[in-house]
């Protein structure tokens, strides 16, 4: 699963400070896809957890593909604006 908010999200006790708890890890999305896969992810639905999250990988799980995602201790940058390429360097 795939969320903007701490997974478990504790209701009661919720301290954001520790949202990189052991629980948790910051998303870093690196993705390659096939055209067929494309095609089809395009004339899928979007289910109402991508419409709450705002996050497309929801569609896909939801479509039955899986996701591999791996653990890394280096650090990004979030790159989602044409302006947020100021942020990083090309080397």
């Amino acid at each position: 699963y795939f969320s903007r908010s701490p997974i478990p999200y504790d209701r009661e006790n919720i301290d954001w400070s520790q949202a990189n708890s052991h629980y948790a890890y910051k998303h870093i999305g690196l993705y390659g896809y096939k055209r067929d896969f494309l095609e089809n992810f395009l004339s899928d639905q979007v289910g109402e957890l991508e419409k709450i999250e705002r996050l497309e990988q929801l569609r896909a799980l939801q479509s039955g593909f899986r996701i591999s995602v791996g653990i890394t201790d280096v650090g990004s940058v979030g790159v989602d604006m044409p302006d947020d390429l100021k942020k990083i360097s090309f080397s």
